[in-house]
């Protein structure tokens, strides 16, 4: 993980690439890092299956993983110019916890494997379907759910999201439940603020400005650094399920608010 340094010269999407002779240097950095992120990740989904039916390779499982995500963040970095910075690391728990995303990009996803040794995620079943990726990511017992079945996905979290937490893994949530263009807004879903009541467990929120740089259903990646924010743990005693997400949710889009006027 890259905490957070002092302030450089590329703390915003780097206008340059807006030229024709930057455009054509973008769309060839694009492209390559795509084709070698698709290698790279089949290559690493490869070595995660190769330990299934070995229970006490588990641990290695995760380390390909997390293996996998720190080369494709140093992808970004080498060949995209894209970096980023953490602040408030120091936040997040040390054995089991819940993390609450802004969900912007698809480089959020791979930042949250490396902030905890063993973590977990809420996301859509689909995913199982990709052949070899969605293999390996099943491997990996994230929480699988199908978002047409709303009340069938909330209590396969409140079943589950209990034991893998106790086990010392670390739940990622993207409340909003899809990919938001910047400066979008959505309603979060009930379900992890549930599962924060029940196990009386605080979440710690992440705000990041990473659709600035990596837009949704975006492939072009443009240069700069990103900025990540993880706030101090917000409680969830004495709160409804819906005034916990207001104040996670208020919290996140404050610190959005700040990174780009700032930028």
């Amino acid at each position: 993980m890259r905490e957070a340094k002092p302030p450089r010269t590329r703390t915003h999407r780097d206008a340059s690439s807006d030229t024709i002779p930057g455009k054509a240097i973008l769309v060839i950095r694009s492209l390559t890092f795509t084709v070698l992120m698709v290698a790279s990740v089949i290559f690493f989904a490869v070595l995660v299956l190769a330990t299934l039916g070995l229970p006490r390779f588990e641990r290695r499982r995760f380390a390909f993983g997390d293996a996998c995500c720190r080369f494709e963040l140093w992808l970004l970095r080498t060949i995209c110019g894209l970096d980023y910075v953490v602040e408030g690391a120091d936040h997040l728990p040390q054995a089991g916890g819940i993390l609450f995303w802004r969900h912007e990009s698809a480089w959020e996803t791979f930042l949250s494997f490396t902030l905890s040794p063993r973590p977990t995620w809420v996301l859509k079943r689909e995913l199982y379907w990709i052949p070899i990726i969605g293999w390996a990511i099943a491997a990996l017992r994230p929480i699988a759910i199908n978002r047409g079945a709303r009340r069938v996905a909330v209590n396969q979290i409140l079943q589950k999201g209990p034991v893998q937490i106790r086990q010392g893994r670390t739940l990622n949530f993207f409340p909003e439940g899809t990919r938001l263009a910047p400066g979008e807004r959505r309603r979060y879903g009930l379900s992890g603020a549930l599962l924060a009541k029940t196990l009386d467990c605080p979440v710690v929120p992440v705000a990041h400005n990473a659709g600035d740089f990596w837009r949704r259903r975006g492939w072009i990646k443009r240069p700069g650094v990103i900025q990540v924010w993880i706030g101090e743990p917000i409680d969830v005693a004495g709160r409804s399920p819906e005034a916990f997400n207001a104040a996670v949710q208020g919290w996140i889009e404050e610190a959005l608010s700040k990174m780009r006027q700032t930028a």
